[in-house]
């Protein structure tokens, strides 16, 4: 059964910082599980890691598509996949870092995807999100699947098109077919370790990395981006946060300090989704940061389980 390290939690926790040390422990290779990363040039709002930072560990799906290219849970799986091939045939040890809670899971218990042939009825329900908006959409999928609803954000068009569309073609709510994928053991040997902290510092961080990527230059990196690759806001990395509140902005649909208000306040959200996702899943290994209040400590805490499950073992 082949190794497999997951290091996750919310948004500005610190993930980035904490996986770097744990791929040079173990000799690993870093796999972003980010629906941003993996976009070319959507530098400063995805607070994308840099190539200095991450000291000579090897990364995998960061850089790897344009912005005017589709990707979802489908195409994050089969890239994941194939990267951690070369890295078993390299003997080094696959490590999943990001915040996306559904593509880990995909990627962890090996979740089918069962594509059915288009009849129309996506048109129809892209043509009601026009005329009708998102909340209308997202009303729909309440009446049929309320646990799909809870899990999935109204303004997450795309998500709540497929759950509805999933449930015209097959009669099965999109919400018990995860369910019973989520059941399958998975194939792999794995840790599956998410970072937290105390929620009025974690939000204080989203604040502050906010205010940053503000002084970086955010909303150049945005205009520049719709310039270059022509793209819409219905794009796949157009729905990030930071780029689609930038680019209602640049469109003249909200002032600035709307935009800036609403995004903080999205992340923050955001943040508490992906904790509530994290706090349902099978064998998450929590890591407080306000217990273990260094990387080094999160570290050695990490490395420990690690040798229990007999996943690494320290060879000097």
């Amino acid at each position: 059964m082949n190794q497999l390290i997951i290091l996750t939690g919310p948004t500005a926790v610190g993930k980035t910082d904490l996986s770097i040390k744990l791929a040079k422990a173990v000799d690993g290779e870093i796999i972003s599980a980010d629906s941003i990363q993996v976009y070319k040039d959507m530098d400063i709002g995805s607070a994308k890691i840099t190539h200095d930072e991450m000291q000579g560990v090897p990364h995998h799906l960061i850089d790897v598509l344009y912005p005017n290219e589709d990707f979802n849970v489908v195409s994050f799986k089969n890239m994941a996949k194939t990267a951690m091939n070369g890295i078993y045939e390299r003997g080094h040890i696959p490590i999943i870092t990001g915040g996306t809670g559904f593509y880990i899971q995909a990627l962890l218990y090996d979740i089918d995807f069962k594509e059915n042939e288009d009849d129309g009825y996506r048109a129809e329900l892209e043509n009601l999100l026009v005329q009708k908006g998102a909340e209308y959409l997202h009303n729909m999928l309440k009446k049929i699947d309320e646990k799909s609803a809870e899990d999935i954000h109204y303004n997450n068009s795309k998500k709540v098109i497929r759950a509805l569309e999933y449930y015209h073609q097959t009669g099965e709510k999109i919400s018990e077919h995860n369910e019973t994928e989520r059941a399958k053991s998975s194939p792999y040997n794995f840790a599956y370790f998410v970072l937290n902290c105390n929620r009025a510092k974690l939000y204080v961080r989203i604040e502050q990395r906010i205010d940053i990527m503000l002084e970086q230059g955010l909303i150049n990196e945005v205009k520049e981006l719709i310039d270059r690759y022509n793209l819409t806001k219905d794009m796949t990395s157009m729905q990030g946060l930071g780029y689609k509140e930038i680019f209602a902005y640049l469109k003249g649909e909200i002032s600035l300090e709307e935009a800036v208000y609403i995004l903080k306040r999205d992340t923050r959200h955001f943040a508490k989704r992906q904790l509530t996702w994290f706090r349902r899943e099978k064998d998450v290994i929590w890591v407080d940061k306000d217990i273990y209040d260094t990387d080094e400590k999160c570290l050695e805490y990490m490395l420990c389980n690690l040798k229990e499950k007999k996943i690494w073992e320290q060879t000097n």
